[in-house]
């Protein structure tokens, strides 16, 4: 099977993709990469997914822009005095799997006319995280719509949180995606927590359909 890249975005901030991204590079035993850091370079998100991995295959790429401060990229840049753009990132070579982690959701800027989307390539498969709060209906439906239209792959969603059945019903029947599964509301993750997830949602990404 030839390998994949999987580039894992979010509906919002602080909704889980890295806690998903930790998960389906176990699941995958891909590599993993984080394009843009923003704040936590002492703990970063890279550092993060690395203490959960318990496989011994996941290579981890050092980031393209390492930025100081905790802000959409596009303005951490500025106080950096430093220039992102989309065609300055190189994607790392690999002949593994690679799981890509976005920075904040799919339309957070990192300069004045490019976006985490214009990182995003036709031949990547997307899975979008979505968590529970008031007004997630439509940052998901938004989300995928945006995805869509830019002739993008849905691969499937994601579901953080605690378990709301029509909310879920709802996103999934609307647009036509696929759900992949499940991270409840955990006192913790660690690396077993993350491998029941991984050996819960492998099945989901191992078993074929037609990306939306």
């Amino acid at each position: 099977m030839k390998n994949q890249t999987y580039f894992i975005t979010g509906i919002s901030t602080e909704v889980g993709k890295t806690v998903v991204s930790a998960i389906i590079t176990e699941a995958l035993k891909a590599d993993y990469w984080k394009p843009i850091q923003a704040g936590e370079l002492e703990n970063s998100d890279t550092h993060k997914v690395k203490r959960f991995i318990s496989n011994n295959k996941t290579v981890f790429h050092k980031s393209a822009f390492d930025l100081k401060t905790p802000m959409s990229p596009h303005a951490a840049a500025q106080i950096d005095s430093v220039k992102i753009s989309a065609k300055k990132i190189t994607r790392p070579q690999t002949k593994n799997n690679l799981v890509i982690e976005g920075a904040g959701g799919l339309l957070v800027p990192i300069n004045d006319t490019e976006t985490i989307a214009d990182l995003i390539l036709p031949t990547d498969s997307i899975i979008v995280v979505s968590r529970h709060y008031l007004g997630s209906i439509n940052h998901t439906l938004l989300t995928l719509e945006a995805i869509k239209l830019r002739g993008l792959k849905v691969f499937g969603i994601i579901f953080s949180g605690k378990e709301h059945p029509t909310t879920e019903a709802i996103i999934l029947k609307m647009s036509g995606g696929k759900m992949l599964g499940r991270i409840d509301e955990e006192p913790y993750f660690d690396k077993n927590v993350v491998k029941e997830y991984a050996n819960i949602i492998s099945k989901s990404i191992d078993s074929p359909f037609e990306a939306q």
